[in-house]
């Protein structure tokens, strides 16, 4: 196709295209472990926050998504008896989410599996490099958010 040169060049399409080709391969990583990719990520979470586990608010922040999205992936999550949503005890209008017996332990191997994977990223590509790309694409997000906001501006 004649947009493929413009596609190769583009850094936005190509982030995109690698943020869903390595969505895929970890979902395949994780299927072993009965997880998506965003399961994981927030057993993982919720595993490092404290006892009193954590409001579904904070992890929207944290993952920069909605909180329906976060809402969808407990709901999975409470369906295959991982976590628990538990009254927050400062707040009765709101919940925290902590985990139950076989999330802790399912939990403890998705980090595993984070952490090796990570270790495989720094030998393979080196952590100096690691560093630079992802400074990199800090750059190229900055710019996408600017030109977001630009674009804004001129509508109104």
């Amino acid at each position: 196709m004649r947009i493929e040169a413009f596609l190769q060049q583009s850094p936005i399409f190509q982030a995109s295209r690698i943020a869903r080709r390595t969505e895929a391969s970890l979902n395949a990583i994780l299927r072993e472990e009965e997880l998506t990719f965003f399961e994981a990520l927030m057993l993982a979470a919720i595993f490092f926050e404290k006892k009193g586990g954590i409001k579904p608010s904070d992890l929207a922040e944290t993952f920069q998504t909605t909180r329906g999205n976060v809402s969808h992936c407990v709901s999975s999550l409470e369906a295959k008896g991982l976590v628990r949503r538990r009254i927050d005890p400062e707040d009765a209008r709101s919940f925290r989410l902590v985990l139950q017996p076989l999330g802790r332990r399912r939990a403890v191997r998705v980090v595993g599996i984070f952490d090796r994977m990570q270790t495989h990223f720094e030998r393979n590509v080196g952590v100096t490099k690691l560093a630079g790309m992802l400074e990199q694409m800090r750059a190229v997000e900055e710019l996408c958010l600017r030109l977001a906001g630009s674009t804004g501006k001129a509508r109104r």
